[in-house]
């Protein structure tokens, strides 16, 4: 499964407007609605805030990677977000979060989700990468931005 694969242009953010953690993971959710039921949406919410309790998933370098498992859904869904302004995520390094990757998966398929997190992890890693995705202003240059550098990673 490629990450790029999972997002489109309503789940891609490119200018999201937040000013806190809460804000940016319900608008990130939300941007979910029309692929899942009101059902599955609300045990995606829970599952990702629930997560979040727990740890903050602000991995450091201006990056956040909010998860969770429901048990209601069937298949694995993301979200991509770049912050106009950056927020305080509670991120380890103590640095405000000016992106923001969502990745939720159904409970049952623990090994995928976790193979899903270190590749957006290890994608994101990358400084020149994430400096080419502020540099894009639409969904579809986001996406396809994800599409050429999964490519690249996959092949050497």
């Amino acid at each position: 499964m490629n990450i790029f694969s999972l997002l489109n242009e309503k789940t891609v953010l490119p200018d999201l407007k937040a000013k806190n953690k809460a804000e940016i993971l319900d608008r990130m959710i939300s941007s979910l609605e029309d692929m899942v039921s009101d059902n599955e949406l609300k045990e995606i919410r829970e599952a990702v805030f629930e997560r979040e309790r727990i740890m903050s998933t602000g991995v450091g370098k201006g990056l956040a990677i909010p998860h969770g498992k429901a048990s209601g859904i069937t298949q694995t869904y993301a979200a991509f977000a770049i912050l106009n302004e950056p927020v305080d995520y509670e991120a380890i390094d103590s640095e405000p979060v000016n992106m923001v990757f969502l990745l939720v998966g159904p409970q049952a398929s623990n090994n995928l989700h976790i193979k899903m997190l270190s590749r957006i992890s290890r994608l994101m890693n990358n400084s020149e990468f994430r400096e080419r995705l502020r540099s894009c202003s639409t969904a579809k240059e986001i996406i396809e931005a994800f599409k050429k550098e999964e490519h690249v990673s996959l092949n050497s």
